[in-house]
């Protein structure tokens, strides 16, 4: 393994359960992400059974691929809605989910540190986000598939308006509410010394991405660690209000 990972999870100020879920399998180099929605029973029931599900089929794989990971996020979101189907109280449940999977050292090229990339397939279906944060800076791997994002952005609405619009948290996707999930795929080469960030709106939705990139490239006494960086990344989302569960997965590549 050619990585090292920390991940956190947090209440936040507002919610009174925490309804997101990570998983972390270092031996296979397998990172999830859950985020529920469907109330309190609901939402925690989701992103537990879709991260449990995706989790217990790659650890069959010796080394779980892009195809596994993808047939795994299918599964899910059938297992999710089945159980909704069969749970009058669990009527509605659903969970966004973000995938990392380690596919091994990139065959692109050495890095700028003269040492090489990892290389990592990822899933999404939702509004949970994965990052890179490297010499170019912080950006966003995946997109959100939400209504700002498909409807908003593209009817040429400001992002002013997009802030404050009352739709601007509206899933067009999520783990199981259809029976057939659009899941984004995505591959990118991880250099030496950068960050893969999996983070759930409860950091992304309200901690700016400049603050985001500075916690994550500033070292240091406090802040060196990536113990330290998350729980950093968790304290801005409090400091900001925390009106969502924070959950952030953090890999730097060595």
């Amino acid at each position: 393994m050619l990585h090292e990972v920390c991940a956190r999870s947090d209440r936040g100020k507002v919610r009174v359960n925490n309804e997101d879920h990570f998983f972390i399998d270092e031996a296979r180099g397998l990172y999830l992400l859950a985020d529920g929605m469907g109330g309190a029973r609901g939402g925690e029931r989701a992103s537990q059974l879709a991260v449990e599900t995706v989790a217990e089929l790659l650890s069959e794989k010796a080394a779980p691929d892009a195809s596994a990971l993808l047939h795994a996020v299918e599964s899910a979101n059938g297992r999710v809605l089945a159980e909704a189907r069969g749970n009058p109280k669990l009527e509605g449940m659903g969970t966004t989910l973000v995938a990392a999977v380690d596919l091994g050292q990139s065959v692109s090229g050495p890095s700028a540190s003269g040492q090489g990339s990892q290389s990592f397939a990822i899933a999404s279906v939702g509004d949970s986000r994965a990052y890179l944060c490297d010499a170019a800076g912080l950006r966003a791997i995946t997109e959100d598939q939400t209504w700002v994002q498909e409807v908003g952005r593209p009817l040429g609405l400001d992002e002013e308006t997009l802030s404050r619009h009352p739709m601007r948290h509206v899933l067009t996707m999520a783990i199981g509410v259809a029976d057939v999930v659009d899941v984004r795929y995505y591959k990118v080469a991880v250099p030496s010394g950068a960050f893969l960030l999996l983070s759930s709106d409860g950091l992304h939705g309200v901690v700016a991405a400049a603050l985001i990139e500075g916690i994550l490239r500033e070292d240091g006494p406090g802040n060196d660690t990536l113990e330290e960086k998350c729980n950093h990344l968790i304290q801005a989302a409090r400091q900001a209000g925390g009106p969502d569960n924070i959950t952030v997965v953090l890999i730097r590549v060595l």
